[in-house]
């Protein structure tokens, strides 16, 4: 059976914009450094394609067939400078079986730059983990990568964030940078789960503001939030605390008024035989003596310890496609 991989009937562009006018795409068996693999103009694998396919004016690519498998694909300006770089390419056509199913959607395949969770810890084909190590060529001395499958994820990384380190030193261009084996910082997801940015084309929605997220929350590759937090007075709210298990005495001097209310008495006379009878109008004033009231309180404990900030999770490596 044969297919047809996502490269053909694209138009191609260097790193400024302007079309590949007179580039070649050279088509190579996959996992070898430069054996040719055969295309076609058809489906049915009759009329041979030249291999390298040369693009147009416009850098647009003819259309061409594969047999089935996998290849590897290079595409250099008419300078020579490789462009694109990639093994381990699935052909795709319709199905091998006796339904004569309909072929797969190119567009549905997953591109340079995505990033896909994996249950592993190790390398994966096609894949290096977003880890915060290097890429870059085979003579970069990348930390996580170095080979020639590198370039399109170097390329489209020194592009998509600015924030990402070039060692030496960030060049005029991707393509120079490559071209000068520097190597590229990838992401780095240690320990970090992923959240979607604020705006993401459309207004901040402000759901991760920087005084909580601890960044900006519309600038790609940000990082913020933490795992734990510690309470500090200010966090506390206002409330009647009833703070206990301490014992004193209350230090300011104080008295209470009073009323004695007025009424008749009974006075005794010179003699038991004589009773006098007064009445004492009501009289007010305030206690002289100075005193102080004794209380017992309980202190409510504190050791200041973190607590945890994150929901449940379960861990896996992610990766990002070369």
């Amino acid at each position: 059976m044969a297919g047809t991989i996502p490269l053909s009937l694209t138009q191609q562009f260097d790193e400024f914009g302007k079309p590949l006018s007179g580039a070649l795409l050279y088509i190579i068996q996959a996992g070898t450094v430069s054996t040719p693999q055969q295309p076609y103009q058809d489906a049915s694998l009759t009329i041979l394609q030249p291999n390298p396919i040369p693009l147009d004016a416009a850098g647009r690519v003819p259309q061409f067939f594969l047999a089935d498998g996998y290849i590897k694909v290079r595409l250099d300006d008419k300078y020579g400078v490789t462009q694109l770089a990639r093994d381990g390419i699935l052909v795709i056509g319709p199905s091998a079986g006796g339904g004569g199913g309909g072929g797969v959607d190119p567009t549905t395949l997953i591109q340079t730059g995505a990033i896909q969770p994996f249950y592993g810890t190790g390398v994966l084909a096609g894949f290096v983990r977003v880890n915060g190590r290097t890429i870059g060529s085979a003579t970069s001395g990348a930390s996580e990568r170095a080979n020639s499958d590198c370039q399109a994820l170097f390329n489209y990384l020194w592009n998509a964030d600015a924030n990402l380190n070039v060692t030496p030193a960030r060049g005029a261009s991707s393509a120079a940078d490559w071209a000068a084996n520097k190597t590229i910082a990838l992401p780095d997801f240690r320990g970090c789960a992923i959240s979607g940015l604020d705006d993401m084309g459309n207004s901040a929605a402000l759901r991760l503001s920087p005084s909580y997220f601890g960044a900006n929350a519309t600038v790609l590759g940000a990082f913020g939030g933490l795992e734990y937090v510690v309470l500090s007075a200010a966090h506390i709210p206002a409330s009647g605390l009833y703070v206990s298990g301490q014992t004193g005495t209350d230090t300011p001097d104080h008295s209470h008024s009073y009323t004695r209310r007025g009424g008749a008495i009974h006075q005794d006379g010179t003699n038991a035989a004589t009773v006098a009878t007064q009445d004492i109008g009501d009289q007010t004033g305030g206690a002289s003596t100075r005193h102080s009231h004794p209380f017992s309180a309980n202190v409510v404990g504190g050791g200041g310890n973190a607590f945890r900030g994150m929901g449940p999770r379960k861990l896996c490596t992610l990766y990002i496609k070369l």
